[in-house]
């Protein structure tokens, strides 16, 4: 009885290893603005076919909002202030590199590795 109750713990603990998404971790990149260029961080964990996270800047943090994750491909908005939306997708280039698009262009991110 014991050795199955191990097998069943060790085979638990394998699925949740394999079952973390590529996506989940710190995310880097910069953007251009009117004002010029500014530095932007992303917190990504995905839940199942849900991406949860942040979108943090020097101006503060903003919520993902209606992440989608399929495949390598995914999508999410960022809300300001209840006046401005703004659509993203997005799609995993490699284990160290996402590219993000929105209305106002394309941004590469890049992992940040603890």
């Amino acid at each position: 009885m014991t050795k199955k109750i191990f097998i069943l713990v060790f085979l638990a603990g394998c699925f949740t290893t394999f079952a973390q998404s590529k996506i989940d971790g710190n995310w880097k990149g910069t953007a251009e603005s009117p004002n010029g260029v500014f530095e932007l961080s992303y917190t990504f964990k995905a839940e199942g076919t849900k991406l949860t996270g942040a979108l943090i800047t020097e101006f503060g943090d903003t919520q993902i909002e209606n992440g989608k994750i399929e495949g390598k491909k995914f999508s999410y908005t960022l809300s300001f202030n209840g006046d401005m939306v703004i659509n993203v997708t997005g799609e995993l280039i490699s284990d160290d590199e996402i590219s993000t698009t929105t209305d106002m262009g394309e941004t590469k991110l890049s992992r940040v590795k603890s």
